[in-house]
């Protein structure tokens, strides 16, 4: 008799494109005013309380990285899980540009834009000290390894670009500053900024295709400081 072989496997479902609906979504269950607070909104509107918050649990991140990174505990895992995930998938690198900055490193990088750029150039693209997403530790900036477009607008045009912007809510991060919505967060478009807000929050935005915390959480736009 012939041998009887075994049915090959099903082949593994792709990740679902938008995330299942979760009917008793709390949008009111985490403060967005707790600088320590996953859902915390930081804009030219809205800076920290106070100004030189400095988050608890701060940790390096284990990936590639320019300057070394450091997110908060639970921002860190999910990166690295990021990290991994696009490696696993496409075979692609990412590296980290830069993550926590505190008050006093914000000052500095302010203050040199200034002095180079003037004050309203300087605004235009890096935040005043106390009013930066980076002081969080829940903010990264990524690039592709080897780096390609780093910090640059033409990044989301690269393979390493769209799949973050595809994927990166799996792993509870948001694309910060889209294209389109300049007016609405006061920051031209940044493909490499990553904000961590949980896998619960990123998937619900992902299902009601609202794209910034801003209008997700009805707050009011942030083109400009008061």
């Amino acid at each position: 008799a012939a041998p009887v072989t075994a049915p090959a496997p099903p082949p593994r479902p792709a990740p679902a494109a938008v995330p299942t609906a979760v009917p008793t979504f709390d949008r009111g269950a985490r403060s967005t005013e707790d600088p320590a607070s996953l859902w915390v909104v930081v804009n030219k509107a809205r800076p920290l309380a106070p100004l030189d918050y400095t988050p608890a649990d701060l940790v390096g991140v284990p990936v590639p990285h320019v300057y070394e990174p450091r997110l908060r505990q639970e921002a860190s895992v999910a990166a690295a899980a990021m990290f991994a995930g696009i490696t696993r998938e496409l075979g692609l690198r990412l590296q980290s540009q830069s993550a926590y900055r505190g008050f006093a490193a914000q000052t500095r990088v302010y203050d040199q834009a200034v002095r180079a750029h003037g004050q309203a150039a300087a605004d235009a693209s890096i935040a005043r000290p106390g009013s930066s997403e980076h002081q969080t530790g829940l903010a990264l900036d990524i690039s592709s390894l080897p780096s390609r477009c780093a910090l640059s607008a033409c990044f989301a045009d690269t393979p390493h670009g769209r799949w973050l912007q595809a994927n990166a809510w799996r792993y509870g991060f948001l694309l910060r500053y889209p294209a389109d919505k300049v007016a609405v967060t006061g920051y031209e478009f940044e493909p490499w900024h990553f904000r961590y807000i949980g896998v619960e929050l990123a998937a619900e935005m992902r299902r009601t295709r609202v794209t910034t915390l801003e209008e997700f959480f009805g707050l009011p736009a942030a083109p400009g400081y008061p």
